[in-house]
C-alpha cells in the first residue's frame, strides 16, 4: 500500500543500500526494535541535488523548499528501506528537517510543511508525527536536510 501511494504521487520507490556516504562510513538507516532511525537524507533524485538558501535573498523560494522537503521524506522512506520492509512501516514517528536559510529567513517550519504534508498522504490511516524545523547552514548547500524515525508492525521481519 505504501508502494502504491507513492507512485500514486508520481514516485518510484527503492530501498537505499545500508551503507551511506562516499566512502560508506555510516548506515543510511538503523533499527532498534520497532523503530528505524534514518541517517539525514537530502533533495537528490538522480544525480540532480536541490541546493542554495532558502527565503527571500536566497537562491530557492519556499514553494520550491517545499517541493524539495517532500523529496527528501521520499528519500528518507527508501533509506528505511535498506533494513526493513517499507510495508512494515506502520507510522512516522518523528521528523527532524534542516532547512538552508538565506539570512534574515526564519521561517523554516513553512518549508518542513511540504514533508510533513508528503508524509500524511502516503501514512493515511496514522498521520502525523512529532517535528522540529530549523533554519541553519546544510551540508553541500543542499536546500533541506531531514532525519525520520518510523515504527514498524511488531516484529516485521528486515529486508
Amino acid at each position: 500500500m505504501i508502494v502504491e501511494r507513492l507512485a500514486a504521487l508520481g514516485y518510484h520507490y527503492a530501498p537505499l543500500p545500508l551503507k551511506g556516504g562516499s566512502t560508506n562510513q555510516y548506515d543510511n538507516a538503523v533499527r532498534v526494535g520497532d523503530l528505524v532511525f534514518t541517517a539525514g537524507q537530502g533533495p537528490i533524485l538522480n544525480d540532480v541535488w536541490v541546493t542554495g538558501k532558502v527565503g527571500p535573498g536566497g537562491d530557492v523560494d519556499v514553494e520550491t523548499a517545499q517541493d524539495a522537503a517532500a523529496l527528501t521524506a521520499f528519500n528518507c522512506l527508501c533509506a528505511v528501506g535498506a533494513v526493513a520492509d517499507i510495508e512494515s512501516v506502520q507510522r512516522v514517528v518523528k521528523v527532524t528537517g534542516l532547512v538552508n536559510v538565506a539570512e534574515g529567513f526564519s521561517d523554516a517550519p513553512s518549508v518542513m510543511d511540504g514533508c510533513s504534508n508528503f508524509l500524511n498522504k502516503i501514512f493515511l490511516e496514522n498521520p502525523g508525527h512529532a517535528r522540529s524545523a530549523t533554519g541553519t547552514v546544510v551540508a553541500f548547500d543542499l536546500a533541506v536536510e531531514i532525519e525520520l524515525v518510523v515504527a514498524l508492525a511488531p516484529s516485521a521481519s528486515t529486508a
